[in-house]
């Protein structure tokens, strides 16, 4: 059997969704976004979807707004295994879904254009029951029965559900399909008040658990199991069986251990299902997990076939999901991409930037100490408690690629960036999206804008290094211009008339034309500056201290009060530094 593939989830009125429309991908999709922007709700739209169960009641809370007369439905195109439609006993016609668009088959074509797919749609009516359907390509509809539903799949874990369903035998569940014993609920009601249930288990379904057990104590999880009746989940008297193990010689429902165990546990059994590949649904994957078991997690789910979706807040899960397609769904509902390709680096080595309030994206480490320590000021303390992240871009190309991927997924960004006359379009575009929180000098750099700020009688005093020092610098200087002093005054002779454009050289670690041949020396020079994060606060510091602010007052201010804005702070006319 394939993975089932849902290509296109459709959402009307339900819950706080009033209309939503995605095209997740194969494979994992991690949904990022602030609170109460509908994270949950998706998942828990797919899981009423694809339920193994006919839920037994509906409150209006269900639907948008509580309108019970609009109703509400929901709808997935889904690419399924032909062997699960044709065991129903009526037949259903398979659309056709050509370049992400769902089309109906072609009556004279020699052979199909696109791939097959069907149409599956749950509909919340004004009695407050469901109906379920497969939607034909003739516009008629067929029941969406529940056992094609449990053909399908669906292991789903939840945040707060202690009584997880597929660690006992409640129809359709992972162990009950694991299990597969189809006889067990007939005979289970004369014996169960005298046998063992595993005693009552058919052979290959004793040898299927024995496995499952040796499979948990591979994965250091819980082991002896055993099934016993652990607690109300259902209706049915299997559903009052679920897992055990023991801990210190007790035997304990797996339903009362920690939450990351059951996760991980539940997990395991849908993979000990061989021959199935169940959307999986996890919201808050970090929850119960320390950071290792949550990277261990994501990638196992990354290696499986199985079309997943997750929700997390951290910054350990982001980093590790570097093989998932990730999404933001933004306040307004609307989902969008995150181009891998794009923001890769940013979340291996910096995932805060896509769990902040605010994420601000600094062109290089320089500019991330400097728009810091600017911020701070501006906010009156710490960026943390407005849920503001400074991210280090890594250059002027990568920085621009990572806005656009940004703007495209929908994230709340602003920009800190030089100005090197190239790419006018983007930035421009870019500028027109989000104003003022992105700031771009009108010409030139970070260093190059304070330096010509800076009066001649204060450039000696400038160049010293938070210590007072300032030798190591000088001689920077003194291995551009190839000479054996190293003094201030010497220096400045021989520089001449270019001697702040030797500074701007060292400082920013540029090449001089003609030492090609030595890159990785003259590019080192601008560690020995302002190249660091460090560097960059003491930027911000020599702002102050030299009386620059009154030169870069009107370029950087208005961005200083756009991040105000941002997290609900009224302007400032100025900043005291």
């Amino acid at each position: 059997m394939s993975a089932p593939i849902i290509y296109r989830l459709s959402i009307k009125g339900f819950r706080g969704i009033k209309n939503f429309e995605w095209q997740p991908e194969p494979g994992v999709n991690v949904i990022l976004g602030g609170g109460d922007v509908g994270k949950t709700t998706i998942l828990d739209a797919i899981g009423l979807l694809l339920s193994p169960t006919n839920p037994a009641t509906l409150s209006d809370a269900e639907y948008y707004l509580r309108d019970l007369t609009a109703g509400f439905s929901i709808e997935a195109v889904m690419k399924i295994d032909d062997t699960a439609v044709n065991q129903q006993g009526k037949h259903s016609w398979p659309w056709e879904w050509n370049n992400r668009t769902l089309t109906v088959p072609a009556l004279d074509a020699a052979a199909p254009t696109g791939e097959p797919v069907y149409r599956f749609r749950v509909s919340g009516t004004p009695d407050l029951e469901l109906a379920y359907e497969i939607v034909q390509p003739s516009g008629d509809t067929d029941h969406f029965t529940i056992g094609l539903r449990r053909a399908i799949g669906l292991v789903r874990l939840s945040g707060d559900d202690r009584n997880d369903r597929d660690l006992r035998l409640v129809q359709g569940s992972a162990l009950d399909r694991l299990l597969s014993d189809k006889s067990l609920r007939s005979r289970l009601g004369s014996k169960l008040a005298k046998s063992d249930v595993k005693d009552t288990l058919e052979p290959d379904a004793q040898k299927a658990l024995v496995e499952l057990d040796t499979s948990f104590r591979k994965k250091a999880l819980p082991s002896n199991l055993d099934l016993a009746i652990t607690g109300a989940q259902g209706v049915t008297i299997t559903a009052l069986i679920g897992l055990t193990a023991e801990r210190d010689g007790v035997e304990l429902p797996l339903s009362s251990w920690g939450a990351g165990t059951r996760r991980l546990a539940a997990l395991a059994i849908a993979e000990q299902n061989q021959k199935a590949f169940p959307v999986t649904l996890v919201d808050e994957v970090e929850r119960g997990l320390e950071p290792y078991r949550q990277r261990l997690l994501i990638q196992k789910l990354q290696s499986q076939p199985s079309q997943a979706f997750l929700t997390t807040h951290s910054a350990t899960v982001i980093s590790a999901a570097t093989e998932a397609s990730i999404w933001y769904l933004d306040r307004f509902g609307k989902m969008g991409p995150l181009d891998r390709k794009h923001i890769i680096a940013h979340q291996k080595s910096q995932p805060e930037t896509f769990l902040s309030r605010l994420a601000i994206v600094a062109e290089g480490v320089t500019e991330v100490g400097f728009v810091t320590g600017l911020l701070e000021k501006a906010l009156g303390g710490s960026i943390d408690q407005y849920g503001i992240y400074v991210s280090d871009g890594g250059g002027h190309e990568t920085t621009l690629n990572l806005l656009k991927a940004l703007s495209e997924g929908g994230l709340r960004f602003g920009a800190f960036v030089d100005n090197e006359n190239k790419h006018a379009d983007s930035w421009a575009k870019l500028s027109t999206m989000i104003g003022v929180l992105l700031f771009q000098w009108k010409q030139g750099c970070l260093e190059e804008n304070l330096l010509k700020a800076v009066p001649d009688d204060k450039l000696e005093a400038f160049m010293a290094d938070p210590d007072g020092h300032s030798g190591d610098r000088l001689r920077t200087l003194a291995e551009r211009l190839d000479m054996e002093s190293k003094q201030f005054e010497d220096i400045k002779a021989k520089a001449a008339e270019n001697f702040r454009e030797v500074l701007i050289g060292a400082m920013t670690g540029a090449v001089p034309a003609g030492k090609e041949a030595e890159p990785k020396k003259f590019k080192s020079h601008g560690q020995r500056w302002f190249k660091t994060r460090d560097g960059g606060r003491e930027l911000f510091t020599k702002v102050g201290a030299f009386n620059l602010w009154t030169s870069i007052k009107d370029e950087v201010l208005p961005f200083a009060n756009g991040v105000r804005r941002a997290v609900e702070l009224p302007d400032l006319a100025d900043l005291t530094l």
